[in-house]
């Protein structure tokens, strides 16, 4: 699918730009439709604990977010209009990359293949996003990924109840840290439309699977690598990734 401007619905009210999301509200790393009805179905056992279809789903889709958020983090240092907006895309790019690294730990540990690639609905994101310039890009921005971070917040806590894979518990601890992190800095713009962002979160629009699903990586191609650059490296912006403990849980 690829997202237009136009399908984005910009309108202009008193003076400010509001975003019209109903085609571009949709949750970042689970969606609302799951790739299976038995989501609690084991389908591996490991030295972490038992692995679920809910869990490997997790763990593929908080990659193919950072596919998308980790460029539009360094698109924001680059083209964003204030020191609000730069600051977000610096703790986007940080936070994603090590949640990135996170990820490629914990999927040699469980055997889980990630995607090289975010989801086709993701992409759209990101070519409506850059399709904009100055204050319009600070806003779609800001808008969009306010909607996808507050909508993943909920789904995060259920892995984290849920799982009884030690590895995923401590990704989601990660992931809840860095969503937060990400909200508060976005929130921190003053561009975040809250009556619009909070209507989108409780009410996303269904898409066909393969829309929001990350397309498999090609046999045998190196897996792409979400660098956070060095002199950003030592930036506290949340909390740094787990050590992975081989503690049944």
């Amino acid at each position: 699918m690829r997202i237009s401007r136009s399908t984005a619905g910009t309108a202009f009210v008193g003076g400010a730009m509001i975003l019209t999301l109903t085609a571009l509200a949709y949750p970042t790393m689970l969606g609302v439709q799951n790739t299976s009805t038995q989501q609690d179905r084991v389908v591996a056992n490991t030295n972490y604990g038992p692995l679920t279809e809910a869990d490997r789903d997790f763990v593929v889709k908080v990659r193919a977010a950072g596919l998308w958020e980790h460029p539009l983090g360094l698109l924001a240092m680059e083209r964003g209009t204030t020191p609000e907006m730069k600051e977000a895309g610096v703790h986007l790019v940080v936070g994603h990359g090590r949640l990135d690294a996170s990820c490629r730990k914990i999927a040699l540990e469980l055997g889980i293949t990630l995607p090289n690639q975010a989801s086709p609905q993701q992409q759209g994101f990101v070519e409506t996003i850059r399709s904009t310039n100055g204050k319009e890009f600070d806003s779609t921005a800001v808008n969009i990924m306010r909607v996808t971070h507050g909508q993943i917040f909920s789904v995060i806590a259920k892995v984290r109840a849920n799982t009884r894979n030690t590895l995923v518990r401590q990704l989601a601890d990660q992931a809840n840290d860095t969503v937060l992190d990400h909200i508060t800095v976005l929130e921190k713009t003053g561009l975040v439309n809250h009556e619009q962002v909070n209507f989108q979160q409780t009410s996303p629009p269904k898409m066909p699977q393969e829309q929001v699903t990350p397309p498999a990586p090609q046999a045998g191609s190196p897996i792409l690598v979400l660098e956070v650059p060095k002199e950003l490296e030592d930036l506290n912006t949340a909390s740094p990734a787990p050590t992975p403990s081989p503690t049944v849980g």
